[in-house]
This record gives C-alpha cells, structure tokens and sequence, in this order.
C-alpha cells in the first residue's frame, strides 16, 4: 500500500484518479479549468463522486502539442496545488510532471505523487529528487515524446519493450531507494491502435513486476479509431475500456468521468467477489 505524505492510499481495491488539466489545449477538456473556480468546482464533483486522486497537469501531452517552459509550468502549477490544499486538505494530489525542479516545487507546496510520463527520462535527477521526496511515483512509458510519439510507432514486440523498459528504471529506482512506484504502461504514448489492444490485451502479465499498475485509456485515440466517436462522445467507449482494464488487473484509472469510472469499480468487484 502506498502511503503519500501522511495520507494513505488504500490499493486493496480499485481506485480512481481524477484528471484535472489546467491547459487551453488539451485533447479533451482543454481550456476548461483555467479559473480558481471552474478548478475548485471540478475538484470538488470528482471527489464527491468517488475519486481518490486528483493529477493536476499544466503541460498539454496530446500527440504534436506545443513544449511549455519550465516558468510557465510553474507559474501555472504553484497556485493551484496551493489553492486545491487549503480547499480540500486531506484530498491526495498527483502533478503531472517530468521536471525536477517543479517536481520539488509542487511537492514542498503540498502535492503527494509526482505522475511522470517519461518514466525518468526526460532530465537527469528526477529519481533522486523523488527518492529526497520520499513520495510515490508514477513511471510511464512512452515512445519518443509527445511531438513525435505518434509518427508511425513501431516496436518488434510491444509488450517485451515495455516490459524491460520498467525492469530497467524500476532497477535504478530501487538503486535511489525510490520504493513506492506505480507503473503506467502509457496508452496512446507512442503507440499504434494495435498496440495499445495488445497492452490492455496482456496488461495482466506486468502485474509481475510487483508495482500497481495505472491505466489512462479516458476519451483517447484508440477508442476513437475503433468506434468512429471522437472525444466528446467517447464516454461509453472509455467505460468498457476501464471495465476490461479492471479485469485484467488495473489498481487505478486515470479518467475525465469519475461517477462512470466509479461504477464499473463497483460492478467489477461484485464479478470478483461471485
């Protein structure tokens, strides 16, 4: 069981992460949540519905999204995570970041989980300003990065890359004394529809990695391609998705829509508890 900051996390079920971008351009709700209210008001529906996270992201990562200065991230980041704590004070709350120094900053402002999509790759100590931390972690894998990622995705076996992706930077987390690490194999980051139903397909077998797995499939490509739906209407998409996800070992899901989210939690455990 992860514990963050004194707040402990309870993985002995399914729980649920609520996205909160704060950006004008993200591929679904961006533009949103840009005022302290609009932000508190979201907050406060996801967590009465149900979730036990909230991941704050000031950085858009949708496929050819524009790079954002470190000062902006932080400009952006600072007080909200400042405001969300004094607003809901016992609320866990991820950031969504790759940088060192904002991860630092967001954490001594009063964030629990720094949610990493380039797994510890982007600069050179992010794991060693997790380890000074001491807060959970959310390694991600990714293919390239978010401007290319999806120029024509190939691996020889999707599976078996991701797979020594994590024994790899799982190796140098335990090297930094980094113990609480959650693994998300990074839907729609650098890979094709193929790919990410081969994951979600297999999701099971990384469970032999000993970490929680995270999974973000809410409103992405993957279902979109599939169904013909885009964003907007990929809700139902999404919730069968997140269901077969929960089967196939899921610990959290990262999503737009907690209260449907919520209700797959419920009925998959009932299924496990027959």
């Amino acid at each position: 069981m992860p514990y963050c900051c004194g707040r402990a996390l309870d993985l002995s079920t399914p729980v649920i992460m609520g996205i909160l971008n704060i950006t004008p351009d993200s591929f679904f709700d961006g533009g949103n949540y840009l005022t302290q209210e609009t932000q508190l008001k979201q907050v406060e529906k996801m967590l009465e519905e149900g979730a036990s996270i909230i991941d704050l992201g000031a950085v858009s990562t949708r496929p050819g999204a524009q790079e954002v200065s470190q000062t902006d991230e932080l400009d952006l980041l600072l007080p909200v995570v400042k405001n969300l704590r004094q607003h809901f004070p016992d609320s866990i709350i991820s950031i969504d970041t790759f940088r060192p120094v904002v991860a630092r900053a967001v954490v001594e402002q009063g964030a629990d989980i720094i949610n990493d999509i380039y797994g510890g790759r982007f600069e050179q100590g992010m794991l060693e300003v997790v380890s000074m931390l001491k807060v959970p972690y959310i390694l991600m894998h990714m293919k390239g990065d978010p401007i290319t990622m999806q120029v024509k995705p190939e691996y020889s076996d999707v599976m078996a890359e991701i797979t020594y992706f994590f024994e790899q930077q799982l190796a140098k987390c335990r090297n930094q004394g980094i113990t609480q690490v959650l693994l998300d194999p990074g839907f729609g980051f650098g890979k094709s529809v193929a790919h990410n139903f081969t994951i979600l397909s297999h999701l099971t077998s990384l469970r032999s990695l000993g970490a929680p797995l995270v999974v973000g499939l809410s409103r992405k490509s993957m279902i979109n391609k599939v169904l013909q739906t885009k964003p907007t209407t990929a809700l139902n998409g999404t919730t069968v998705l997140n269901t077969i996800a929960l089967i196939k070992g899921a610990d959290i899901l990262r999503v737009h829509d907690v209260k449907e989210a919520m209700e797959a939690i419920r009925l998959v455990n009932m299924l496990h508890a027959s």
